[in-house]
């Protein structure tokens, strides 16, 4: 069974038709192992950002915070999942909550398996060997676009169109919620504030 936690993600990224599809149908994904390559994906853009060579690391070392990290990785995660399940329920996707987790989850495996070695690499690289390091980058973040993208179109059932249409809804809703939040946040420090200066105001004249 083990073995399979570790196969089956491998799989997946090589043939993510057949990986999705026995994912939603035949039961071999795991929410945990998501999670884990989640995990591994923070932890890879931490050591990544501490630890690549000066020539492709353009990150001041004082302004390292790995909470940082943390909160920009997790939170566009999270906030994918809700607004395409969201957007997803209203347009008849056929995909749960949990199944676009492990969807956005496991498509995220080749960020951690590239971004790993080549970040210890970066080190030892050469100013012309420098375009290898940005182009495997490159090569990571596109398959795992691709990746998402077959997934998102497995779980829900969709065609490619359909696929295409939900997942540029879901950017929308992304960016509309960031809105909301922000300018909910905005309110509630105004208000804050207000009550403050009026409760020591207050304080004051008594």
């Amino acid at each position: 069974m083990k073995q399979d936690y570790l196969k089956f993600p491998l799989h997946l990224i090589v043939r993510p038709f057949d990986g999705f599809w026995d994912m939603k149908y035949e039961g071999k994904g795991k929410l945990k192992v998501a999670l884990l390559i989640l995990l591994a994906v923070i932890l890879t853009t931490i050591l990544q950002k501490q630890f690549a060579g000066f020539l492709v690391n353009m990150v001041d070392p004082r302004s390292l915070n790995s909470l940082d990290d943390l909160e920009f990785t997790v939170l566009p995660f999270m906030l994918f999942c809700i607004a395409n399940w969201s957007i997803t329920t209203l347009m008849e996707g056929e995909g749960k909550f949990k199944e676009i987790v492990m969807a956005a989850g496991y498509a995220l495996l080749p960020i951690a398996l590239i971004n790993l070695p080549m970040t210890f690499v970066s080190r030892f690289m050469t100013q012309e060997e420098t375009a290898f390091y940005y182009l495997l980058n490159s090569i990571s973040s596109l398959w795992f676009v691709v990746l998402l993208f077959v997934g998102i179109m497995t779980v829900h059932q969709y065609t490619p169109a359909k696929t295409v249409l939900t997942m540029a809804l879901t950017v929308i809703a992304m960016g509309f919620v960031v809105f909301i939040a922000t300018l909910a946040f905005s309110l509630g420090s105004q208000i804050y504030w207000f009550i403050y200066d009026v409760y020591r105001e207050l304080i004051f004249r008594t």
